[in-house]
């Protein structure tokens, strides 16, 4: 003999119905079976509420009885033969006219007793086990209907009534020894008291209903039917990469159900755990898919880690005091406190030093047990001795189950410094000395950037998903996004790196997609995209909270460099190849790498210098093996070498300017490349990776441009500017063309002094056979004396500029 049972989704409409009775015909052929159902979905919900209405005197509970009646009505006229259906229908009727009756009671009356309550929500699972009875008899002759209160008694804790199992298992034995159906269809979640009166087992009380039948059968096996195929290594609602787990202990299948994994009820596994009756989880709607196998073994099959689950709408109690210490009894009074004022305890931790103690709570309990405790320790609360109780609410705990979890050490460091990496604040932490179970409390806005990060950590083979919030998708922009749609697939396969786009924003609009946005059409989003807002921006990068989050500035706008610090609060890593931060104001920058490393939250820049070329990088390698940078010469503007070196006398400057601009070399107003500024910002910046403290100020700046081409303020005067002082830039090329040298804008740095400017540069200098848009630098250091370490390439373009913000971004995803 076989137990299953089908919940409230499996049995929603006649259509499920259908594949519910398929299923059950095919398994009668093998074995005698007990089929528990659940009301019809969203049926038990409906009656609450009408109930609730009913007592607050709302007339509108008359509504929801007629769409009661109608659902049911409308599911015997779907698959029950119409020469069959009068005495069904009859049948229902007379139920719910039962059923509108007690309601009529409680809007007259205007109270609602947990008694009534029970009665009330009995109806679910009496009109659909009979509906599905009647539905039965129509494709299996041998089959028959039990009403469950006739079998299961309880005591008469309305709400949840306590199980009598010496009464219930002789009740059940005997019933069963005297009929031979095939198939007995009976009603989950309800029973009775010993004097008749209507009880529930609580909200997925069918699950237990079956488990109370299967145990006092000893059958050989208990199958849950619903709407996933088994229980999976985390809530696949929230966890879009969550597995089914083929098999599980008894252990931590309770485990896992107690911190919500609701497709089973948490007390379905006592009646079967005493007989060792294994579990079977199945689909309704695969029924081919292989499922949940409960047992007693337990198979370990690498992974310690089963499973992570949560529980929601906590608070947090904390219970403190110099008086608690080496004092018996205080957390048998605490404990005794709740349970006069009904309150369950799902989670506990004590110091050592017994100076607190912290419970968890459901958030509906935490009044009704603030005002118990307060008022059972308040002597102690007048003298000092205990504070009155803390209440931390909208929390939710969090807990890594697995039975094979004692058996490897580091699995608590990995979980909490996996959560401490994407800022999730840890409120309180339980382990049992089982090592089944570790708990742990967060803040509730956090519950899916902690599930996911950790289902990442211990079931994604450790492949990391790299949320990327994009500002500035012009032409290096969207060289960057072309980038990240080539090697996507690259990066998963051989990096274990998911790289997501959620977000792109240029100055008009701004588009978000918490799944990730399409880069195959991409631009045409941002077009119906919302109107572009900064702080908008922000607040919904914090609002989507998603793990491994990375801002990507590719702009050279100043309010948008004055918003790191927001992100990196956040614990949301920033890139950019702005280099207004850096080169701001020293201290600045200092608390940008400070946040950054309070935060856990890189912040990478290489780009500020030589585009792709690894600068940055090699500065800090030198600094951190203990080297020490005291000079620098560089030629650091790609735009400046490429105009300097097609600058002759073929070729007007106002011209090579121009065609600088065309191929993206310089930045929108040239002016910030060719006034030196920009060469100042990125020697500055290589200075202070160097451990040196200097100001954009300090830098000498040795301009080539006449005052009036930089007085302009647009463009097209400034280029009108450079043609008119053509005669000032053709004497700057005569003089080098006399010095038999080539012309190059230089960053120097030595002995605390730096400055830019224009040199000419003798054929005997590395600077001299620089072609192009490349960049040089050259470092001085203690260990590199007479030869300077050189760093030489293309400096300038959209393309590398771009291969740099993604090197970038790598960089963090293998951190």
């Amino acid at each position: 003999m076989k137990v299953l049972k089908f919940g409230g989704t499996s049995v929603a409409n006649a259509t499920n119905i259908k594949l519910v009775l398929d299923i059950v015909q095919n398994q009668a052929k093998q074995e005698p079976l007990i089929v528990v159902v659940s009301a019809l979905s969203k049926v038990t919900d409906l009656l609450q509420t009408a109930a609730s209405k009913a007592a607050a005197a709302d007339e509108t509970y008359k509504t929801l009885v007629i769409e009661i009646e109608k659902k049911h009505l409308d599911t015997i006229k779907e698959f029950i033969p119409v020469s069959e259906q009068s005495g069904l229908l009859s049948h229902i009727k007379r139920i719910v006219n039962h059923l509108e009756t007690l309601l009529d009671g409680c809007f007259l009356l205007g109270e609602l007793s947990p008694r009534t309550a029970d009665t009330i929500l009995s109806f679910g699972e009496l009109l659909s086990s009979y509906i599905i009875a009647e539905a039965l008899k129509q494709k299996l002759a041998n089959a028959g209907y039990k009403d469950s209160r006739e079998l299961i008694k309880t005591n008469s804790n309305f709400g949840k009534a306590a199980v009598n199992f010496d009464v219930t298992n002789v009740l059940i034995a005997n019933y069963y020894k005297s009929v031979a159906n095939q198939v007995t269809i009976m009603p989950g979640f309800i029973a009775s008291s010993q004097d008749g009166i209507t009880t529930t087992l609580g909200r997925g009380g069918s699950d237990y209903t079956a488990a109370i039948i299967a145990g006092a059968l000893d059958v050989a096996e208990l199958e849950i039917w619903t709407d996933v195929n088994g229980m999976f290594t985390a809530n696949p609602r929230i966890v879009k990469q969550a597995q089914p787990i083929a098999t599980i202990s008894y252990q931590e299948a309770m485990e896992l159900s107690h911190f919500g994994a609701k497709v089973l009820y948490p007390p379905t596994i006592q009646p079967v755990l005493r007989k060792n009756i294994p579990i079977l989880i199945k689909n309704t709607f695969e029924p081919d898919a292989e499922g949940t196998f409960i047992s007693n073994n337990t198979i370990a099959n690498g992974n310690p880690v089963k499973g992570i689950s949560h529980i929601d709408n906590i608070s947090l109690i904390t219970l403190e005091g110099p008086g608690m210490i080496g004092v018996l009894g205080s957390s048998k009074r605490l404990f005794e406190t709740l349970s006069q004022a009904n309150v369950n305890v799902i989670f506990i931790t004590q110091a050592s030093s017994e100076h607190s103690i912290c419970i968890g709570i459901l958030n509906s309990d935490a009044n009704v047990a603030e005002e118990a405790i307060n008022k059972a320790f308040e002597i102690e609360i007048a003298q000092n001795k205990v504070a009155p109780c803390i209440v931390e609410k909208d929390l939710c705990i969090i807990a890594l189950v697995g039975e094979n979890m004692k058996n490897h050490q580091g699995l608590s460091g990995k979980m909490f410094s996996t959560l401490g990496k994407n800022n999730v604040n840890i409120r309180a932490i339980a382990q049992g000395a089982s090592e089944r179970n570790i708990s742990a409390v967060i803040n509730e806005r956090d519950v899916k950037k902690a599930l996911n990060t950790l289902h990442e950590r211990f079931f994604e083979e450790n492949t990391k998903q790299l949320n990327l919030f994009v500002m500035g998708v012009g032409n290096v922009g969207e060289k960057f996004i072309d980038q990240i749609k080539q090697q996507k697939k690259f990066l998963k396969e051989n990096l274990k790196i998911n790289l997501r786009v959620i977000a792109v924003a240029n100055s008009r609009k701004m588009l978000f997609d918490e799944e990730g946005i399409d880069l195959k059409s991409w631009q045409a989003s941002l077009d119906q995209g919302q109107k572009a807002d900064q702080q908008g921006f922000i607040q919904q990068v914090k609002e989507l909270n998603l793990r491994n989050s990375i801002f990507v500035d590719i702009t050279a706008n100043e309010s948008v460099s004055q918003t790191y610090a927001q992100y990196l609060r956040e614990s949301v890593a920033v890139v950019t190849c702005n280099k207004i931060a850096c080169s701001s104001a020293f201290d600045n920058y200092k608390n940008l790498k400070t946040l950054s490393r309070r935060y856990n939250a890189p912040f990478l820049f290489e780009t500020n210098v030589g585009a792709g070329l690894p600068i940055i990088d090699t500065v800090k390698n030198l600094v951190a093996s203990g080297d020490k940078v005291n000079k620098i010469q560089a030629v650091l503007s790609g735009s400046l070498n490429f105009i300097f070196n097609n600058f002759d006398a073929n070729n007007s400057f106002h011209d090579v300017v121009k065609e600088a601009g065309v191929q993206g070399f310089t930045e929108p107003d040239p002016k910030i490349d060719l006034s030196g500024i920009d060469v100042a910002r990125k020697i500055l910046i290589l200075i202070r990776e160097s451990g040196y403290k200097m100001e954009i100020e300090d830098i000498e700046n040795e301009s080539f441009l006449p005052a009036e081409c930089m007085a302009t303020t647009n463009n097209e005067d400034f280029f009108k500017s450079l043609t008119q002082y053509a005669s000032h830039f053709e004497g700057i090329l005569a003089e080098a063309n006399a010095k038999d040298s080539r012309l190059k804008f230089v960053a120097q740095f030595e002995d605390g002094k730096a400055n830019v400017g224009l040199q000419f540069i003798p054929k005997d200098h590395p600077f001299y056979n620089l072609e192009g848009k490349d960049n040089i630098v050259l470092f001085y250091t203690d260990r590199y004396v007479d030869q300077p370490l050189l760093i030489k390439g293309a400096g300038a373009g959209a393309a590398v500029t771009a291969s740099g913000i993604f090197a970038d971004v790598i960089r963090i995803g293998n951190v």
